[in-house]
Order: C-alpha cells, then sequence, then structure tokens
C-alpha cells in the first residue's frame, strides 16, 4: 500500500520530549515502512522520522499550538502532497473535514483526545466521509451517534526500553501541567506513603505555567524531586527505577500512553480507575487501581508484583507490532471496500472490535 500519514503541525514527528500522538504517527510509520509499504509523512519540516517528507511542509509552529489557522494551513500543505496514495491516516481534527482531498482516496482519522460535546459533533461530520479509529473502549462509550469504525489500542517499540531494577527507592510521576493528571494528588499519595517523589512534566503553554506556579510549586517540599521535561532515554530510566509509576489522574483519559511506558519498564503503575486505565492496567497483577484516597495504601502490594510480567504485558498487549497489525488490517478493508472512480466514498461501516 501507499500510505499517506497526516500529524499535526505543532510537534515535530518523533517529538523530542512530550507529544503522544506525534509519537504514535512516528512508530505507526515506521512499522508500515518495516512491513514493506510505502509511506508519506505529512508533519513539520524538523521530523526526523526515516520515511519520506511531504514536501513545502513547514516547520513546527509552537506558537500557534491548537489554533485553527495553523492546523489549516498544515492540512491544506499535507492533502496537496497526498494526491498519489491508496489511503490517508490523518491525525488533526480539520483534514479529514478538508473538501478538496483526493477522490476516491479513504481517508482514516483517530480520534486522539476527549470528546466533550463539540468534538462530537466534529466527529459525526468526519464518520459520514470516512473511518473513524477511537483509542480505547471507554473513549468510543462518550461518542453518542459517532460509528467508531475501529477501537485500536496505541502501541510502543520497546527495542529502546530498557527493563528498570525498580530500587531506586522512590515513586514516579511523568505527565502534563495540568489539574487532569493529578500532580497535586500525585504529591499527597507520596507523603502518605512516606516515600520519596520524582516529577517529571511538561510545562510549555501558558496554562501550564500558570497551573505549576499557582497550584504545583507551593506544594513542593524535601519530598519531592522536580526534574522538568525530559526526554526517552531519562523518563525510561527514571521510570525504570522506581518503585512504582503514580497516575492519579482525574478525567476520564482517552489513553494512557504513559502507563504502557512505565509497564514497559517492568515498573507497575498505581492509579484511578477512570477512562482507559482498567483497560491497560490488569488489576493485582501489572498495577492496582481504585479510588484516589486508596493509592496510597496499595505501594507495598504494588512493590511486590512481578517486573517481567508488567513488560510481558506491553510486549503482548501494547507492542508497535500489534497496533500496525491492526492499523493495516483496517487500511485493507478499507480500499477493498472503495467505490469506482467518480463514486462518492460513503461512511464506513461501525465495525467495532
Amino acid at each position: 500500500m501507499r500510505i499517506g500519514l497526516v500529524s499535526g503541525p505543532w510537534i515535530p514527528v518523533p517529538p523530542a520530549t512530550y507529544g503522544g500522538t506525534e509519537r504514535v504517527v512516528d512508530t505507526l510509520a515506521r512499522g508500515f515502512a518495516a512491513a514493506g509499504h510505502e509511506v508519506l509523512l505529512a508533519a513539520p519540516t524538523e521530523s526526523t522520522c526515516p520515511v519520506p517528507l511531504v514536501p513545502g511542509m513547514r516547520p513546527a509552529d509552537y506558537a500557534g499550538m491548537g489554533t485553527s489557522l495553523s492546523e489549516l494551513s498544515h492540512v491544506v500543505r499535507a492533502y496537496e502532497g497526498l494526491a498519489d496514495v491508496d489511503i490517508i491516516h490523518d491525525h488533526t481534527l480539520a483534514g479529514p473535514l478538508y473538501v478538496h482531498r483526493p477522490g476516491g482516496v479513504p481517508v482514516v482519522t483517530t480520534i486522539h483526545g476527549p470528546l466533550h460535546a463539540q468534538a462530537v459533533d466534529i466527529y459525526r461530520a468526519i464518520a459520514r466521509a470516512g473511518a473513524v479509529i477511537a483509542i480505547s473502549r471507554d473513549q468510543a462509550s462518550h461518542a453518542p451517534g459517532v460509528p467508531v469504525t475501529r477501537v485500536i489500542h496505541h502501541g510502543m517499540d520497546l527495542a529502546a526500553v530498557p527493563v528498570g531494577t525498580g530500587l531506586g527507592g522512590y515513586l514516579c510521576f511523568v505527565g502534563r501541567s495540568c489539574p487532569d493528571k493529578g500532580l497535586p494528588e500525585a504529591i499527597s499519595i507520596a507523603r502518605q506513603a512516606g516515600m520519596h517523589l520524582k516529577i517529571a512534566v511538561k510545562m510549555r503553554e501558558p496554562e501550564e505555567v500558570r497551573y505549576f506556579r499557582d497550584v504545583v510549586e507551593p506544594m513542593l517540599g524535601p519530598n519531592e524531586d522536580f526534574v522538568g521535561e525530559v526526554d526517552d532515554a531519562t523518563k525510561y530510566r527514571l521510570m525504570g527505577e522506581a518503585v512504582a509509576f503514580l497516575n492519579p489522574i482525574q478525567w476520564s483519559e482517552p489513553f494512557g500512553l504513559v502507563m504502557i511506558e512505565a509497564l514497559a519498564t517492568g515498573t507497575p503503575v498505581i492509579g484511578t480507575a477512570v477512562g482507559s486505565a482498567p483497560e491497560i492496567v490488569e488489576h493485582g497483577r501489572t498495577g492496582l487501581l481504585g479510588r484516589t484516597e486508596q493509592l496510597a495504601s496499595f505501594i507495598p502490594a504494588a512493590a511486590a508484583l512481578d517486573r517481567a510480567v508488567c513488560r510481558s504485558a506491553v510486549q503482548v498487549r501494547f507492542s508497535a507490532e500489534r497496533m500496525v497489525a491492526d492499523h493495516l488490517q483496517l487500511y485493507t478493508e478499507l480500499i477493498e471496500r472503495r467505490p469506482p472512480a467518480g463514486v462518492p466514498h460513503a461512511a464506513a461501516v461501525d465495525q467495532n472490535r
């Protein structure tokens, strides 16, 4: 297949530090190429993913993060360069609604974010024009009226992820500086347990900086070690030496990529049983899930879990190979159903699995 991938305009593929969607796009692109397919990637010009880039793309627009103008300009350039592919997998919000996309080419979009009311309306419209992938069953359950074509969990390449010893004597938190991620709760949990907490957070956007300064920074004391935003190698060392990874999220997160990253290092996850967490963490086997007020009491049991089992769970359920194979199967089905030239492409039939 000739596969066109569209990432967003704001972060290169792969990201140097934080960037979950871009990390997934990079894994897919590499996996498709390794399987013998032709891949063309529409992404910022600094991207180092080893597949051909769509000509004429622009540098990463960090200043325009989240803006419609930045995304729409990026989408126009992306689709101009994807006229000769068999299928397009678009990871932007605006792209699947673009009316000047190549005729007869199936377009797949992945829902990466939360499905609040406005987003549901948008994805209903997207589903009328193409296929929609949800990244967890929980996420799909929040999409009333959106015909989700397939649920495909994220996966990751384990080749560069070492298994840690878990002997660092500390707990670990990695996330973004915002209320949803539960950093204040993680600080409280570690203190209740009498354990040191190492904290790595993304803090670039103004609201992230304000939240850190107003809420998190006043809480920090000698029990916490704030290490800032880290690259992959540092992150995996940080996770791998931790006794447990704290993930007390305070929202229905569509998919917690950071949880499978922690498990890949062999570190069990302690977190709230909301969103996609129960689909990722096997309670009592690869971690423990419950209410926020229960989590500190789970730490001794988590420390006793088998780290090899945590790693194995990612190899079996959340590998890059499994994610790539699931996508290729869907692409093949959509291409085979493609209408003849000149016939409008109808939305794919709901095939939740």
